[in-house]
């Protein structure tokens, strides 16, 4: 059995340059690859294109490599919480391309799968179909979309074996499972790294075949991106 662990993110990461397409994992503050990002910031890798749902916030996440210049594009669904994404998208500074969630997750799924390409009824009608195909089934109009063409994919796990088998916990389970093996090198960081033969093989989500590397991370903040409570009564 192939052993994918490598020693830290220094290592996993080494080989990201200057202009890459990456996805991220992670569903607003939730299951991002915290380790793996700051060691971008860390790197100073610059003119990144990022796929990923969120932009993070302004000091977390995605909204490190924002501060610092470092992505070119980003390539997202909601980015509403990240004031210096508006600001650079507004300004000129950032390309932008704004997907349908939906559309997000299966362009991911069928890198994935080895899917080309799909048709799907949303944006029908809008600025997310100028440009691209479209198509007619069963009386409904339906937009054609590519899959996603990413040099790497980045994801965050809860536990993971040497092999590169993964398990995702929770609402970790958004697009992390969808972009593993979705891009030519998927690196795989994770709060618990076991040897193989440890995981229960019915608890996995995604087998070590889709996976290049994978190494432990640590230090994980696991921020709240909007904390939500009662009033006192």
């Amino acid at each position: 059995m192939i052993n994918k662990k490598v020693n830290s993110v220094q290592e996993a990461l080494q080989d990201i340059q200057d202009n890459s397409t990456i996805m991220l994992g992670g569903f607003g503050l939730c299951g991002i690859p915290e380790n793996s990002i700051a060691e971008l910031v860390q790197k100073e890798t610059k003119n990144l294109t990022c796929i990923s749902n969120n932009a993070g916030v302004d000091d977390f996440g995605l909204g490190l490599l924002l501060q610092k210049k470092q992505i070119k594009k980003m390539i997202s669904s909601y980015v509403g919480e990240n004031h210096e994404f508006e600001r650079q998208m507004l300004s000129g500074e950032l390309e932008v391309e704004l997907i349908p969630q939906g559309t997000l997750a299966e362009r991911c799924r069928a890198a994935q799968a080895g899917i080309p390409a799909f048709y799907t009824p949303a944006g029908y009608g809008t600025e997310v179909a100028i440009g691209k195909e479209t198509r007619e089934f069963n009386g409904k109009m339906h937009v054609m979309e590519l899959a996603f063409s990413a040099d790497f994919a980045i994801v965050k796990a809860w536990k993971g074996d040497t092999a590169g088998n993964l398990i995702f916990k929770a609402t970790a389970r958004n697009f992390n499972p969808c972009m593993a093996g979705a891009a030519k090198i998927t690196i795989a960081e994770v709060e618990e790294l076991v040897e193989a033969g440890t995981l229960d093989p019915n608890q996995i989500h995604i087998p070590g075949i889709m996976v290049q590397r994978i190494f432990q991370g640590e230090k994980y903040e696991k921020r709240i991106e909007k904390r939500t409570v009662r009033k006192r009564e």
